[in-house]
């Protein structure tokens, strides 16, 4: 097997330094760091795949108590076959290791002797200290317990370890639900500061023999307030609970109960308050308003005063950052009615210089199911339209056939031609003389695309709609000569006047 898994990497670790690192021990073929497909980020492990299968098992030695950006990396041989892996056969589970001395590569040298190792590992924190404890999986039962057998009990660098099979947090939960009902250590709280062991064993002393009683105390020497005693019979410890919890004790009502591991009692109060958690949540549903868009100004005793007339104000709250306002709040009233009402008469009223936006409070998950539902009916809306229109202007997409070739045109819309318009003097003059027209200079002065709003005299005005004929005898009202802009059909021709010569229309 030439594969090695590569697992409790940090996050930062990738490919070109686990290449760096296991190249040491032969030629690699391809390494692997293992990523989630939508943000790429590293998921914790990897795959190096050397050429030979001695170079993978020289890497799991050589590496095996080898740090990698502050973390000791969990390295074992990569199996296509979860099976064993999962299955817990040739897991044990090795206690009260020496924190300082013993590391990956001392644990996987001393087991290895038993049998072929699967995978090892001893536990570490976060800044890589030992915890004391770790595992190892044999790919067999039977050299699982022959290491049982043989170091269950034995020493390891001064410090006696304890082994036994492993077991799954469901089998463990079992056991701990046994022990739960069979306990012989008693925990004692809410003690006196003046309370020391002696005063302890005289309370307890009464309901049977004890292996040993602690009261626990500070820096200063003086009692924390609680202890342990722990019993020889599991009947004298649940018959001192039974009398002694809730007893009052020097005008104290002390509490006595079985004594729990810290993971056990963070267990039990999680279920306990995860539980209650729902409960808050159902006692204001309806009567707590969520109020966005509120004014910078806005503060906790203005959002109460503002929802005031509505009802009884259970409390109001601006939600702030670094002392400043982050524009939303929440309202609770003391009834469904006053908050129906709020919302009615509030939503979209403008106080300050902002319009509020005032509706029921959903939780997360609440509006999370919202959004997505939102979400939804547009793309339906939006996939139900074969070809949308984006706007005017944009043609509608073409149903493409891949065997065809084909072309089409856009249209792109023309700007607006703003040449002079010209008007024969008969014309103008028709204009100016018909009822509810504008004066004749105001229409030629707009025709000319002069702005109404310039500074312009009626002189102005009226030399701007003479032609201006270089070396032409014409009067400035006679008419207009060769205009490219008009056709020639309306060019009328010249009459000579008496006592005038006419000259010929050269189109010059």
């Amino acid at each position: 097997m030439n594969s090695l898994y590569v697992g409790d990497l940090h996050q930062n670790v990738t490919e070109a330094d686990l290449n760096e690192m296991f190249s040491e021990a032969g030629p690699i073929f391809s390494v692997r760091v293992c990523r989630d497909r939508h943000t790429h980020r590293s998921l914790g492990y990897a795959y190096v795949n050397f050429y030979q299968q001695d170079d993978a098992e020289r890497a799991l030695l050589m590496f095996s108590n080898d740090m990698l950006e502050g973390r000791y990396p969990r390295i074992m041989r990569s199996d296509p076959d979860c099976t064993l892996r999962k299955s817990g056969v040739g897991n044990i589970f090795i206690k009260n290791l020496n924190k300082k001395s013993i590391t990956n590569k001392n644990l996987y040298e001393t087991f290895s002797a038993f049998g072929d190792i699967y995978s090892s590992k001893v536990v570490c924190d976060e800044n890589g200290h030992s915890k004391g404890y770790g595992y190892i999986q044999y790919k067999t039962q039977e050299a699982a317990d022959r290491a049982i057998e043989k170091l269950n009990g034995m020493l390891m660098d001064n410090e006696k370890v304890f082994i036994e099979r492993f077991k799954s947090r469901k089998e463990r939960e079992e056991v701990l639900g046994a022990k739960a009902r069979e306990f012989n250590n008693v925990f004692v709280k809410n003690l006196g500061r003046d309370t020391n062991d002696e005063k302890l064993i005289e309370l307890f002393g009464k309901y049977g023999p004890t292996v040993s009683v602690k009261v626990m105390k500070d820096d200063n020497g003086k009692s924390s307030g609680f202890g342990f005693v722990c019993f020889e019979r599991h009947e004298d410890a649940q018959r001192a609970v039974n009398e002694m919890n809730r007893k009052e004790l020097n005008g104290r009502l002390i509490y006595v109960g079985r004594a729990q591991k810290k993971a056990e009692r963070q267990a039990l109060l999680k279920l306990k308050f995860g539980q209650k958690k729902p409960e808050p949540k159902a006692k204001y549903r309806g009567i707590n308003l969520f109020v966005k868009n509120l004014d910078d100004a806005f503060d906790d005793h203005r959002l109460r005063k503002a929802f005031s007339a509505f009802g009884t104000i259970i409390s109001a709250k601006v939600m702030t950052e670094s002392g400043r306002s982050k524009g939303f709040g929440f309202v609770s009233l003391s009834s469904p009615e006053e908050a129906t009402k709020a919302v009615t008469e509030m939503n979209g009223r403008i106080v300050g210089t902002k319009p509020l936006y005032v509706a029921l409070a959903q939780s997360k998950e609440q509006r999370r199911q919202y959004l997505a539902e939102r979400y939804k009916q547009r793309m339906v809306s939006v996939m139900a339209v074969p070809n949308p229109i984006i706007n005017s202007y944009q043609p509608p997409i073409p149903q493409v056939n891949p065997n065809k070739t084909f072309y089409f045109n856009v249209y792109i819309p023309q700007a607006q031609s703003h040449a002079a318009a010209y008007y024969f003097s008969n014309q103008l003059a028709q204009l100016s003389s018909s009822p509810g027209m504008m004066p004749v200079q105001r229409i030629a002065t707009q025709a000319l695309g002069q702005r109404p709003h310039h500074p312009a005299s009626a002189d102005a005005a009226t030399a701007m709609i003479k032609p201006q004929y270089k070396n032409s005898t014409f009067a400035a009202g006679d008419g207009v000569r060769n205009n490219p802009l008009l056709p020639t059909a309306v060019q009328e021709p010249h009459q000579a006047k008496a006592g005038q010569k006419s000259v010929p229309n050269t189109g010059a």
